[in-house]
């Protein structure tokens, strides 16, 4: 790092725009928490740019017409969350709708007992846009969709007023006589509405024949003559039907007069529907973000992981042939999730062979177009930025000047790097952590330098780090008590991989 850099820092520091403070509690506490924020990301952001700019290049890729899959593989804590939520702020901003969901017990990619429906629910649940970025935003995508094609307002306007020659032939025909300038305009009323109905078949019959489509487009003419009508129960029921509520098809047929429902085997054919349905509602398309691939790893039983893994298998060629429109896939997960060959991704053959690292790229000429992206450690310059940020954010929210110095900075930054095994295991959701509560109770002990409370923790563990060559030692920053230190066998501390 050169010597000026803290100084350029602490000026882009200083003209930084103002967080508020609402922004600012959700930034500090989700990181605080070990989580990423929803909101407020672009203040934090730093470093990534290869990564974000590789990303970026698939969104221009899914508005064409196109559709991509990628893997994004970090270990807990390296930024794979943190990279997500950026790329889906960056999405809702530029007119796609994104969906994300992270996997659990629960929520799988193929399951027996809806697991696989739980994650479409999910996803649908959290349907975002620009101006519905919480999610939830199903009904307003719709609404948007049957507002682009109803007759335009102009046209409207246009049938409203009665032809020139219509007043003559009004006067001499009686009260009571049919107007013959009302009765054309109701014709030419009657004719826009058939052309109206003929523009919806076309922009439908793309989707029909597609799988399931038939269904689809079903509900979505319900939704629009439902709207049209002012039926909100029977809107109600198409958004049930659509966010896959529906258990059983005999409560869909009574209410819907449907006899199909979305479930565990073709949720995902639904999603690619949807892809394709955006573009008619005025969207680019569609961004699906699944997190937390570890917990297909963790299942127990070797054929559920086969056929979960079977399913990404299906993304992923559907994606990169082409049979998808408009749609975009990122999955997060651990190297372990994915590369160990008995339990990960990497043990499905048919992906490993999809998957591997080619011969050629090496440290510092990675392949950013590949489909897994590897996320490495920020480095310390950009560490060092996060912190100057995070210091103007927790000094603003709390009203005070603030106290660390640039040499404090750098303080923290080489006790947190003194750790054992820091070089490739420390990673940024530590280093924020312990910097929030460094914060923290710099604010609430006003009267302690702040030197002191570094030097503390410098001198009860920063001494000696160097000398030792695995682990990693806790936050709190304690000298790491080794197997001779204990006295005990050091048999008990080894680990074998098989």
């Amino acid at each position: 790092m050169t010597r000026n850099a803290p100084t350029a820092m602490s000026q882009a520091a200083a003209g930084a725009p103002r967080v508020p403070k609402r922004v600012a509690a959700v930034i500090l506490n989700s990181l605080k928490g070990g989580v990423v924020p929803r909101i407020g990301l672009p203040y934090i952001t730093v470093g990534r740019e290869a990564e974000i700019r590789a990303l970026l290049t698939d969104l221009s890729l899914i508005a064409d017409g196109g559709a991509s899959f990628r893997f994004l593989v970090g270990r807990y804590g390296s930024g794979k969350s943190f990279l997500l939520q950026t790329i889906r702020t960056h999405a809702m901003g530029e007119g796609f709708v994104v969906a994300d969901a992270d996997l659990s017990p629960e929520r799988r990619l193929q399951g027996g007992q809806g697991q696989g429906l739980a994650t479409y629910r999910e996803l649908i649940r959290n349907l975002s846009t620009k101006t519905r970025p919480e999610g939830g935003a199903l009904g307003l995508v719709l609404d948007r969709w049957v507002a682009a094609t109803l007759p335009s307002a102009s046209a409207d306007s246009g049938l409203s007023g009665a032809p020139a020659g219509a007043a003559p032939y009004a006067t001499t025909s009686g009260a009571n006589a049919p107007a013959p300038g009302k009765a054309a305009t109701d014709a030419e009323q009657a004719a826009h509405g058939r052309a109206a109905d003929e523009v919806l078949n076309q922009t439908l019959a793309p989707l029909e024949e597609l799988v399931h489509g038939f269904d689809f487009t079903r509900m979505l003419r319900a939704y629009r003559s439902a709207s049209i009508e002012g039926d909100d129960e029977r809107k109600s029921y198409v958004l049930k039907w659509l966010r896959g509520e529906y258990r059983t098809k005999t409560e869909a047929r009574a209410e819907l007069g449907c006899s199909t429902i979305i479930g565990d085997d073709d949720w995902y054919d639904y999603v690619k529907l949807f892809a394709a349905f955006l573009t008619g509602a005025g969207y680019k398309g569609l961004l699906v973000l699944i997190d937390e691939l570890v917990n297909l790893f963790k299942i127990p039983n070797s054929i559920t992981r086969q056929y979960n893994y079977e399913k990404i298998l299906t993304m992923y060629n559907d994606t990169l042939q082409g049979k998808a429109r408009h749609l975009g896939i990122i999955m997060g997960g651990t190297p372990q999730s994915i590369e160990d060959r008995r339990r990960g991704v990497f043990s499905y053959e048919a992906l490993r062979s999809r998957l591997t690292q080619g011969r050629f790229a090496a440290e510092g000429m990675r392949d950013m177009l590949a489909p897994i992206i590897h996320l490495h450690p920020l480095t310390y310059e950009e560490l060092l930025v996060l912190i100057e940020k995070l210091q103007q954010i927790h000094a603003g929210y709390f009203g005070y000047e603030a106290r660390l110095s640039e040499g404090n900075l750098v303080q923290f930054l080489q006790i947190e790097f003194g750790r054992v095994g820091a070089d490739t295991h420390l990673t940024p959701r530590e280093v924020i952590r312990d910097f929030i509560e460094l914060l923290d109770i710099a604010f609430q002990n006003p009267d302690t330098p702040v030197a002191s409370i570094l030097g503390s923790v410098g001198d009860s563990g920063g001494s000696g780090l160097a000398e030792h060559s695995g682990g990693t030692q806790p936050s709190g920053g304690s000298a790491l008590v080794t197997p001779a230190d204990s006295g005990r066998d050091a048999s008990e501390f080894a680990e074998f991989k098989i």
